[in-house]
Order: C-alpha cells, then structure tokens, then sequence
C-alpha cells in the first residue's frame, strides 16, 4: 500500500519537510555521481557499521540512501506524514524530533545487530518515528492510499491506525524473522529500526506539545 495523502489540514506552511527533502535528494544524486566504487566508500564512511561503530554515523546514515526507490519511497512517507507533525508541533520542534527518532531507531539497530559488517543507511527509521507519532496525535484521520489487489490497482482512504499498525506488524514480524540469519556479511532491510523509530516517534512525541495557535484553529472547525 502506497500512502498518497493525509485527510488532515495543513494550516501553516511546513519548511523542515521539504528540506529534509531536498537534502536527501541532493546527497544521493550526489553519491550516485561517485560511481560504484565511490559509492560503496562512501556508504562504508558515513553509514553505520556496528562491527565498526562511529558515533557520527548514526547521524549521517540517515540521510544515505541506496538507490533511486528507496529515497524516493522514503521522502512520499516523509511528505505525507510528516508536513502535518511539523505543522502541529513547529518546524523547529520537528527538526528535533526527527532527528532524534532516526538517532533512536539507529541504537536499536546496532544493539540487534552488534557484530554486522555490513553498512546500514537510510532516513526509514527516523520517518517511522514520525509515523509512530502520527499515529498518536491523528488517529482519526484518513490515508489515501494506492492499493494493489493481486492484478488491480485501486485508490481507497484506509483509516490512519489501520494502516500504521499493520505497517509496525509488518515491520516487527520481518525483525522477528531476520534475527535467525546467521551471517555478518548479508544485506537486507534494517527492520529494527523501523521498529525502534516508530516505538521511539510514539513516546518522544508526548515531549513536543503542540502548537497553540493551531490547536485554537483546529477547535474552530
């Protein structure tokens, strides 16, 4: 299921989103221009690997990314739910709280996979913290979503939780799953930390409260 948009009004212009955005983007064209070899290096520097562990990586990780789907997949979650955090909570706020998700979901990576070779990159686990709080402060909302019935492709407003609660399960069944992979030297999805960011994005949200001036506008509709 691809989320397309949030039923929720944006009432502010978001700044930090499209940034963020624009940021990703720009470093992956970027590395993409450094050729295969220079790729690899780069991911090998900046990205985390626990068996190596560098403090700034848990940082900088989060804004490598793979190829050309898995930044343009991560930055329509970002979009779609993260303007609506942003406007709720403050563009400055949102910065924090984005950051600290993805430092969060970056932890629970390496503690699950201490003795991994092999370079994680990636904004997925600090987008799953916005996520896990958007689940909390919209949980009446809807998400239009792309859905693909085995040949069929339709379009259908899937309600906000429903939807965030099987993309965890979906996420921690995968974790649950991989944690019998014997080898350091193998790839894949660093699922824990979708589940550490989310986890983390649901509880760090109640420490960023809202900003008054839309909780009055919200009042009024």
């Amino acid at each position: 299921m691809i989320p397309l948009r949030s039923s929720e009004r944006i009432y502010s212009r978001t700044v930090v989103v499209p940034v963020l955005i624009v940021i990703n983007l720009v470093i992956f064209v970027y590395s993409w221009m450094l050729g295969p070899r220079g790729f690899d290096r780069f991911v090998t520097e900046w990205g985390i690997v626990p068996d190596q562990l560098h403090l700034v990586s848990l940082l900088t990780s989060m804004f490598l990314h793979g190829g050309l789907t898995h930044v343009l997949g991560n930055m329509l979650f970002l979009w779609v739910f993260g303007r609506n955090l942003e406007d709720l909570i403050g563009s400055g706020r949102f910065l924090a709280f984005y950051i600290a998700c993805g430092l969060a979901a970056a932890v629970v990576h390496v503690i699950f996979n201490p003795y991994s070779r092999i370079p994680t990159i990636g904004a997925s686990g600090a987008i799953a913290g916005v996520m896990g709080a958007y689940l909390i402060k919209f949980p009446k909302s809807q998400i239009d979503t792309l859905v693909w019935l085995f040949i069929f492709v339709t379009r259908m407003a899937v309600p906000a939780p429903l939807y965030l609660v099987f993309w965890f399960i979906l996420q921690f069944a995968q974790g649950v799953g991989s944690l019998g992979e014997t080898t350091y030297n193998g790839g894949g999805v660093a699922w824990f930390a979708h589940v550490g960011g989310f986890v983390a994005g649901m509880l760090l949200i109640r420490l960023f409260p809202s900003r008054q001036r839309w909780r009055a506008w919200y009042e009024e509709e």
